[in-house]
């Protein structure tokens, strides 16, 4: 079992993102469409007397059920009230807020225990905080949110609202709740905020606005160290009352977190340029250009031009105003932009700097020249807009060719696809275990009682106490060694691990696109000749905006029946819950996604980040190794590559499997599918098999006795003086057996003092014919003498070759780290 523990994050830093997400332009949007309600200085039980308000306190709804504890609130709310005389104002609230107690925070009320103490009356802090309830209970005053924010915490102090304040609010929002959640602790936190925005903003449940709930998310930010998107589900419980307009947010839950689509300013003034008319004309070059592109390419080009490009200029040479750039100027930005800084900090806090090549190096390059090249387009079809900005492009064309980078990138991607094909059937048993096993802890920390031992799968552990207020899935235990370990959320990650490397091997989809899957999704279509029910999965569009349809095996039919078993809520139906695009920056309308899990009280999807880390649990738990050593990670897409290389070598047309992966370009299905070395051996061997097949069938036939005797003769009569002859089976010498002079002869190098004989001896019979003025029989005997040096000089170099000294240099057989092969798949 693998135990992670999560480092808490410092509450600082954490508190500073919250703040900054709350400064982005989409919460600003959002509180500026809905405002929240504007606290008056003064209404009727405001401006009551002192004696008025104490006679309602001591009538119902506002009397506590007790006699002491009715004395005790009125006690401290006389003291509170004559305190609050000395302050001037009009109304109690303009008195509360001259009176400093909110500047104050949690510890504003020591103000009146101090001006109760300088008249020698008794102060106790307790009577005076339920005094306090009770004058907010009333509606006297109205304290600011931050202030409700830092004080008001107690179970009682939410109790009391609800009894005193608006009981019927209470109980029409407590009958269309679950209640369970109602009564589990994140239910308490969010009656505790209802309570907050009743006390802080006036009126009842059914007051309460859109705005109202933005500023209370604002409130906790700015005040609590940890006010993250577990803190929301108050504002889904007041959606469902039906009270909102159909314009509200769908969920406040990633108010803290994600933010929306930037602008081209936004997006430029990110990195901070120092030169403004280039930081413009960034801005305006990324304006122009946006209606044609998504959020994602239009992100990435702000990233190109404005950090990559212009903002690395600025850093290396200050005061740089031009897009004509000097050779030496655009040379040295090409050298550094080859590489990247990766920074790594260690246990120890110290951070190691290293340098890596940039991989997409020929991105960039090919950005900034279409930066230029647009410019100058632009500044022929509008000289007043663009033509002072253009200027020669520094980046030639074959300097952003990235064909060699493409090349190394499908090397490192097919090797890639064939150390993982091989290991995904033991991938795929490893998460079947594993979700096994965390199950059958599970299922016995649940059977034990808190604070008791139990022992599973040969491991002991304590259940904890108490539940954590996180979720209401969590079940906590405390291994052996004291480590506190969450046995609900390893399950959770086991599952929902299992069903992603179910889902990915058997769609080949992205990543996203399975997030995005819904329960509408899964479809069926009957074949209208036979009326059989083809189960299907629709996809809907993602990166290519191709939607498409995949045939559901059984296989995946199981997976996907075990997911909405999974899913679904008490009432059989599976929740709507909305989606964020963190690609796009926007949200989605509520759907019944496949990947998702309750918790907190609400449903939320399944994020990217927790497919990872439930990948790598089964990993870290499987312990698969390369050929090095290491441990094998994957990653979602390489499932992508996997399903592609095994559809194709298993017969899949490309052109078919190009439709099922949503691929514009056939092209890029084949980078997808790795070559493995038996294709080529395979595909070469049936190239054989076929060409034989078309080969005269007599020739594949046992020959007789006289034919194999006759096949033998051939060769032993290919035996000469000077050595073998190399003509063709079953022909025969065509140059008259002028053995000397033919090109097909080899001669053997035990005859190489015969041949020598023989050069003498034509060399001698020149002589002889030239004297005796034989001319013709002269001539045919230089071609034999020349034929012959020839044969000499073949039998020297055959000689020289095998007389190679061996360096001791190893052969590609013994240096051969693996065997590239691709196993079959396991069948079940």
């Amino acid at each position: 079992m693998t135990v992670r523990t999560a480092l808490a994050a410092d509450p600082s830093v954490q508190r500073q993102r919250v703040l900054a997400a709350l400064d982005d332009g989409v919460v600003k949007e959002l509180r500026a469409r809905f405002p929240g309600r504007v606290v008056p200085m003064s209404w009727p039980a405001s401006t009551d007397s002192r004696l008025q308000v104490l006679a309602r306190l001591d009538r119902a709804p506002l009397r506590a059920d007790g006699e002491y504890a009715q004395a005790a609130r009125l006690r401290g709310a006389a003291k509170l009230l004559r305190w609050l005389e000395t302050v001037p104002g009009a109304s109690w609230q303009e008195r509360w807020l001259a009176s400093g107690v909110q500047d104050l925070g949690g510890q504003g009320i020591e103000l009146a225990q101090a001006w109760l103490n300088s008249r020698g009356e008794s102060s106790r802090r307790p009577e005076l905080n339920s005094g306090l309830l009770a004058l907010f209970c009333a509606d006297i005053v109205r304290p600011d949110l931050r202030w409700l924010a830092r004080r008001a915490r107690s179970a009682h102090w939410r109790e009391a609202v609800a009894i005193h304040r608006d009981p019927a609010g209470f109980a029409l929002l407590q009958a269309n709740i679950d209640p369970a959640i109602w009564s589990s602790k994140p239910g308490g936190v969010t009656r505790q905020q209802i309570a907050m925005l009743l006390v802080g903003k006036g009126g009842g449940v059914a007051d309460i606005t859109v705005g109202d709930c933005l500023q209370l998310r604002v409130a906790e930010a700015e005040v609590l160290s940890r006010a993250g998107y577990s803190r929301s589900l108050f504002y889904t419980w007041l959606k469902q009352l039906g009270n909102f307009p159909d314009s509200a947010p769908t969920t406040l839950r990633y108010m803290t977190r994600y933010g929306g689509q930037l602008t081209p300013d936004q997006l430029v003034d990110r990195y901070d340029l120092q030169c403004r008319p280039i930081r413009d004309l960034i801005v305006d070059y990324l304006a122009e250009r946006q209606p044609a592109l998504d959020y994602t390419s239009l992100r990435s080009s702000s990233t190109t031009l404005a950090l990559n490009f212009w903002r690395d200029l600025e850093v290396h040479h200050p005061g740089i105003h031009s897009l004509h750039l000097e050779p030496r100027v655009a040379a040295a930005w090409k050298e550094r932009l080859k590489s990247k800084i990766i920074r790594k900090a260690m246990p120890d806090g110290t951070v190691i700097e290293s340098t890596s090549p940039r991989r997409n190096y020929p991105d960039i390059m090919m950005g900034v020249r279409a930066f230029y090249l647009d410019i100058a387009q632009w500044a022929l079809d509008d000289p007043a807009r663009w033509g002072q900005w253009a200027a020669p492009c520094p980046i030639k064309a074959n300097e952003a060719d990235d064909r060699k980078f493409r090349n190394r990138r499908k090397a490192r991607m097919d090797q890639r696809t064939r150390e993982r094909l091989p290991a995904l059937p033991d991938l795929v048993r490893a998460a079947e275990t594993h979700l096994k096993n965390t199950k059958a802890r599970l299922e016995a920390a649940r059977a034990v009682q808190p604070g008791q031992s139990f022992t599973v799968l040969g491991e002991t552990f304590t259940s904890a106490r108490s539940k954590s207020a996180g979720s209401d899935s969590c079940h906590f235990v405390f291994t052996a060694a004291g480590r506190r370990y969450d046995l609900g959320l390893a399950e959770h990650r086991a599952f929902w691990a299992w069903a992603a490397i179910e889902f990915l091997r058997h769609t080949g989809v992205r990543l996203e696109e399975m997030l995005e899957s819904t329960h509408h999704s899964i479809t069926q279509y009957r074949l209208p000749d036979t009326g059989e029910i083809i189960p299907l999965l629709q996809i809907a569009p993602s990166k290519m905006d191709e939607e498409r349809l995949l045939v559901v095996g059984p296989e995946l039919a199981d997976v996907l029946s075990a997911i909405v078993c999974r899913i679904r809520d008490a009432s059989g139906a599976v929740p709507m819950v909305p989606f964020y695009d963190r690609n796009e920056k926007v949200w989605t309308e509520p759907m019944p996604l496949l990947f998702q899990w309750r918790t907190g009280g609400q449903s939320r999807p399944i994020s990217m980040n927790t497919i990872r880390r439930a990948l790598d649990d089964v990993l870290a738990e499987a312990g698969l190794v390369d050929a090095a050593g290491e441990l094998l990670l994957f990653q979602p897409h390489d499932f992508r590559r996997l399903f592609t290389t095994e559809a194709i070598l298993n017969g899949m047309p490309p052109h078919i499997a190009q439709l099922l992966l949503g691929h514009k370009d056939i092209n890029t299905t084949m980078g997808y599918k790795a070559i493995y070395p038996q294709e080529a051996i395979n595909g070469h061997r049936a190239f054989i098999a076929r060409r034989r097949a078309l080969r005269p069938s007599e020739e594949y036939r046992t020959p007789t006795d006289e034919e194999w005797e006759e096949f033998l003769g051939h060769f032993q009569r290919r035996k000469v003086a000077l050595g073998d002859c190399g003509r063709a089976y079953g022909t025969s010498c065509q140059h008259e057996h002028s053995c000397i002079r033919c090109p097909l002869l080899r001669v053997d190098p035990a005859e190489k003092l015969r041949l020598l004989k023989i050069h003498s001896n034509l060399g001698e019979r020149i002589i002889e014919a030239e004297q005796h003025g034989w001319l013709g029989e002269a001539e045919g005997l230089r071609v034999s003498l020349a034929a012959a040096e020839i044969k000499l000089a073949q039998l020297d170099e055959r000689a020289r070759r095998g007389a190679t000294i061996n360096l001791g240099i190893p052969s590609f057989s013994t240096i051969a780290g693996r065997t590239a092969a691709l196993q079959e798949k396991e069948r079940s």
